[in-house]
């Protein structure tokens, strides 16, 4: 019997990689432009995945290609901490720039997102002399051991993996279906039960909760959590890996709470769209914060690669160049528009949330079903991925019940395609 292309690399990998690495598609690429992507077999698929919200920039932006060519003709690597270059200094400074807060910032920068929060939590250790941490239900923050055991889901993530490190400790995320007095009574029992507020070094959270289900954290919250942190002098660590550069409407999801209550982070993370595929996180920060640990306390042999700051480089150039956060938010309203649309015809669909192009559609059993109505459906969530698939688009799924279809699509998609994809995604929720 032949087998086709993609068919016989399924095999090669079930025999060569562990089954722990999951992998959604059934077939292998063989290119990619903008927001579209080819198999190996040439047929073309509509990219609303983004390779998890990497490409905002979308694949093989020509500038960010020149930029890396350039750099690649200099050199690849020579380890920032042997020897250093300008880029990794020049990318800090940007950062520093961009971020919000008008105070003295310094950057670090990392490999992957897993690695700047864990290095954000040794610097916040390091400032305070602490080291308890406290993290959210439904929040990811990366799959390293550290990492993992900040994140508050665990399928697939955290089991078979424990025991995870001490002193962490995770409360309800105050934002979809959970309400702040909530989270404040939860804090409250913890400070009370579990650890005493002078031993936690830092909180970390998501302005928008990435794989828990793109839940949107309370104005309020924010405001809460800033003062709470001032309160008992913790550090607010704001995890922007997945909602950074340009995803929300803004270069950062905080620019939105800063706008609406004042609140800033004392420490950020970033990784993911910052340098377009190519592998580069960042840990900006107040200065004497980040000034806390030791030479030598931070840094690691690939942090701060040379072609992925040329890459981040360029980023930065296309963001204010092709003014992306913008059209983020114009792609996003599109979006909402046609799922709301859809709500009459499409009676699963619960809720659709999110900020900017950071677009969520929420799935439940229908109120006028069986005894389960109301109840999460995962099952046809999945059918709807599926269904997408197999016309060429390319979804994620999300969410603790897995029940939330995200979308991470380029800011840079055409309109033509992009419109080629709401009506595939409308063919598929109509099948499903």
């Amino acid at each position: 019997m032949n087998h086709s292309r993609n068919e016989q690399l399924q095999a090669r990998r079930a025999a060569a990689t562990p089954r722990g690495v999951g992998v959604m598609a059934g077939f292998y690429a063989d290119r990619a432009e903008g927001a579209e992507l080819w198999d190996v077999e040439g047929r073309r698929y509509i990219d609303f995945a983004g390779g998890i919200a990497v490409l905002n920039t979308g694949h093989r932006h020509p500038k960010i290609v020149a930029a890396i060519q350039e750099q690649l003709q200099r050199f690849t690597h020579t380890c920032y901490q042997v020897v250093p270059y300008e880029g990794y200094v020049a990318l800090a400074e940007k950062l520093n720039a961009l971020t919000p807060g008008d105070f003295p910032k310094k950057t670090a920068l990392f490999s992957t997102g897993a690695e700047a929060v864990e290095n954000a939590i040794k610097i916040a250790r390091s400032y305070t002399k602490r080291a308890g941490v406290i993290a959210f239900g439904g929040a990811f923050h990366g799959r390293s051991l550290f990492a993992v055991s900040l994140t508050g889901k665990v399928q697939p993530y955290k089991a078979g993996f424990g025991p995870f490190p001490p002193e962490i400790y995770h409360v309800p995320f105050p934002g979809q279906g959970v309400s702040l007095d909530e989270t404040k009574k939860a804090v409250e029992h913890l400070f009370k039960a579990d650890i005493e507020p002078s031993r936690v070094a830092a909180i970390i959270f998501e302005p928008i909760q990435g794989e828990g289900g793109f839940n949107v954290i309370q104005a309020e919250a924010v405001k809460w959590l800033r003062a709470l942190c001032d309160t008992h002098g913790i550090v607010l660590i704001a995890d922007e890996v997945q909602t950074g550069f340009g995803r929300t409407g803004r270069l950062f999801a905080m620019e939105h709470y800063v706008e609406q209550t004042g609140v800033l982070p004392d420490i950020m993370t970033i990784a993911k769209s910052l340098a377009a595929g190519t592998p580069l996180s960042a840990v900006t920060g107040r200065a004497e914060i980040m000034d806390a640990p030791a030479p030598g306390g931070l840094g690691g042999t690939y942090a701060g690669n040379p072609l992925a700051v040329a890459a981040a480089l360029a980023v930065i150039d296309v963001m204010r160049d092709e003014n992306l956060p913008a059209r983020g938010q114009h792609l996003g309203d599109t979006l909402k528009a046609r799922l709301q649309a859809l709500r009459a015809r499409v009676p699963q669909i619960a809720d659709i949330r999110g900020l900017g192009a950071m677009v969520a559609v929420e799935f439940n059993h229908p109120a006028a079903g069986p005894s389960q109505a109301g109840a999460p459906d995962a099952e046809f969530t999945k059918r709807v991925q599926q269904q997408a698939l197999d016309r060429g688009l390319i979804l994620l799924t999300c969410g603790v019940h897995g029940n939330v279809l995200r979308f991470l699509f380029p800011l840079t998609i055409s309109e033509a395609v992009f419109a080629e994809g709401l009506d595939i995604l409308q063919a598929a929720l109509l099948a499903a």
